[in-house]
């Protein structure tokens, strides 16, 4: 069984926390443990704590365990101090900062994700405080990120803190992929005759908002083709796939594997069913040059063109059942980034 490791996000969370522990108590420790987003108990390391002025400054090692993460053995520093009735994040050396419109931050805050912060804001919880101040930095962080998408998607000056939930699983794509498939396996044998196909945490979010039960939700990861020919062989007779429109577009467009590195044509898909109907070529162009999908979609809603939604919802579903030859009933759901249902395609329309 591969090892897991833990994200920036969980490495600065547990910073944090060895900085509060010295605040309270004088004690340097060794390790320290938080719980992720979804609940999972980590126990991270600890490799410096230090007392500068009024602040406390630790260090983390990232461990991303048996995963090829290209932060794996870096240094995370966390410079933490109490103060004020707020928590706010900064931008220490390494750290980027958003620049571009279209990510899941407003432009010129810290590139430290929603998942990071809440880990952060728990910590703080923990220990009734009501206001920090927390500069994280990455020293490595500037050269490592000429090695990322950051560049590309706005984000300047470093590396990103993420991590949807603080737990890092390996991504060896063979054994991950067959990890995935017991999902199906135990929601069949919980009677469910209809899957929820999602990519990641907002299409989860979503899912269940609008009331489908937990035990029918299946997490794809950017395997989907994958995880429908699973299905398909499994006899499932129904699923929806529902997640952010920037996975599923490609899927419009018949792409299966939806990592960035495999294959990518989000705003070329979206430019061309805009174009379809009507966009003038001006606003085409600007859907061709927008920096993220979310950026995009901006320019549709500038436009009044929601109904381009419906029919990318519509081809995507046509393309997966197309992909499992028709052996299973395909509906599906795009949402952006804040939770909004931006198209749907269901089963009988």
């Amino acid at each position: 069984m591969m090892r897991g490791g833990f994200t920036t996000g969980a490495a600065a969370a547990a910073g944090v926390k060895a900085a509060l522990i010295y605040f309270g108590t004088d004690e340097i420790v060794k390790a320290v443990e938080i719980t992720a987003l979804d609940g999972t108990p980590l126990k991270i390391p600890i490799n410096r704590v230090e007392k500068i002025s009024d602040t406390v400054k630790v260090e983390v090692v990232k461990d991303s365990g048996d995963d090829p993460d290209i932060t794996n053995g870096v240094s995370i520093f966390t410079t933490t101090k109490i103060t004020g009735n707020e928590i706010i994040f900064r931008a220490g050396a390494g750290v980027g900062r958003i620049t571009k419109r279209g990510l899941q931050l407003p432009i010129g805050e810290p590139a430290i994700n929603p998942g990071p912060r809440q880990l952060i804001k728990n910590i703080a919880q923990e220990f009734n405080i009501a206001g920090l101040e927390v500069e994280i930095s990455i020293p490595a962080g500037v050269e490592i990120a000429k090695k990322t998408l950051n560049p590309i998607l706005g984000v300047e000056g470093g590396l990103s803190i993420i991590g949807t939930t603080g737990v890092l699983r390996p991504m060896s794509e063979d054994a991950f992929k067959n990890s995935l498939i017991p999902q199906i396996d135990v929601a069949k044998a919980a009677g469910f005759e209809k899957l929820i196909f999602v990519p990641g945490k907002i299409g989860e979010t979503i899912a269940k908002k609008i009331g489908f039960e937990a035990a029918a939700i299946i997490q794809t990861s950017n395997f989907i083709g994958f995880m429908l020919e699973a299905a398909a062989e499994r006899q499932i007779p129904q699923i929806i796939l529902c997640g952010h429109i920037g996975k599923l577009i490609k899927v419009a467009a018949g792409i299966f594997h939806t990592h960035n590195r495999i294959a990518d044509a989000r705003l070329e898909t979206l430019a061309a069913y805009a174009a379809a109907e009507g966009l003038p070529a001006v606003e085409v162009q600007k859907i061709l040059s927008a920096n993220t999908t979310e950026d995009a979609t901006q320019i549709i809603s500038a436009n009044h063109l929601e109904v381009v939604y419906e029919k990318i919802a519509a081809r995507a579903s046509f393309r997966a059942e197309r992909y499992v030859f028709g052996k299973i009933k395909i509906g599906t759901i795009l949402v952006d980034y804040a939770g909004n249902i931006l198209g749907t395609d269901f089963f009988g329309k």
